[in-house]
């Protein structure tokens, strides 16, 4: 497995406008426009700073595993990702490795391209998304 870059950074907020007012009016920064990712239960916005992304993640609704996550921790940090070369050839060297995932099988994101995430237990508290380039 080769990583390529970090992808993204996610954030979890209550309202992307509301976080982007911030981002926008204190750093000069341009937002896209947001996407439903009803899979997911979140929409989302991406800020570019120097080739790598913010992701702005909005709940769609209280059942959204977000929501939860904002209920548990607060706004913040929720992932960091990893675009990878080969993400069905990291997965399986993850698994040989026995590192925890959450998913087994890369799923579509909100650009769609193939990720897959691994439980943050088996990253030190750090939930790591991979992305395939």
């Amino acid at each position: 497995m080769k990583i390529e870059k970090i992808d993204h950074i996610g954030i979890a907020v209550k309202k992307i406008e509301d976080a982007f007012k911030f981002y926008s009016e204190n750093f000069n920064l341009k937002i896209s426009e947001p996407i439903e990712v009803l899979s997911q239960k979140v929409r989302v916005a991406f800020i570019e700073i120097g080739g790598v992304k913010l992701e702005l993640i909005e709940p769609l609704g209280g059942d959204s595993p977000v929501a939860k996550f904002i209920k548990k921790k607060g706004e913040g940090l929720h992932h960091i990702c990893f675009q990878v070369d080969d993400i069905e050839d990291a997965l399986k060297k993850l698994k040989e490795n026995e590192v925890r995932l959450v998913d087994q099988v890369p799923r579509v994101g909100a650009t769609g391209k193939r990720i897959a995430f691994l439980h943050p237990e088996s990253a030190f508290g750090v939930l790591i998304e991979l992305k395939e380039k």
